[in-house]
């Protein structure tokens, strides 16, 4: 009676699991899904620039003209210590690229913000402005020095479009006193 037990048993679990498998592949033929959607989402940073524009005590940079296959992905302002913002990009070709700005000195804020690049004391003139070259081992940066501020575009993507990134930025004016 025992042996009979069990082969029911082992036949009941069998059908259970046939059952599930069978409900399983039904919900996954019914679900729409999309294996080729992007699952990085586009952030929408207007709302975050106006406020930093209004907040920070130098003129924000922001990229005005790219086409639209750049993807922004981050955005934040942090208005306390060194008073920092930071924008994130996919460029066309799916790489990263950041604008970060800072009053934190630059020997200390390059090297954080583009994980330890070094400048290579070569500088690159981009629209009219004269940006210092930094390599990394993941990141490269160009690196432009104004008054009070350190404008920092970084990312792994090629020199070519931190250059496109760089000359794309435009700056609206520090809020007042």
């Amino acid at each position: 009676m025992a042996s009979k037990r069990g082969k029911q048993t082992v036949r009941d679990m069998f059908l259970s699991m046939l059952v599930i498998t069978a409900v399983a592949g039904v919900v996954y033929i019914f679900i729409p899904h999309d294996d080729k959607a992007d699952p990085i989402k586009a952030v929408d940073y207007r709302v975050e620039l106006a406020t930093a524009r209004r907040a920070a005590p130098y003129p924000v940079a922001a990229p005005a003209g790219l086409s639209k296959d750049w993807k922004p992905t981050s955005v934040s302002y942090e208005g306390q210590a060194g008073a920092g913002w930071h924008l994130g990009f996919l460029d066309p070709d799916g790489n990263y690229v950041a604008v970060e700005q800072s009053t934190t000195p630059a020997k200390k804020y390059v090297p954080d913000v583009s994980q330890d690049a070094r400048d290579t004391g070569h500088t690159e003139e981009v629209a009219g402005q004269e940006w210092q070259r930094w390599e990394g081992p993941k990141y490269d940066a160009l690196v432009l020095h104004a008054e009070g501020v350190t404008t920092v575009v970084t990312g792994s993507a090629p020199t070519g479009r931190l250059a496109e990134m760089a000359a794309a930025l435009k700056t609206a004016p520090a809020a007042s006193s």
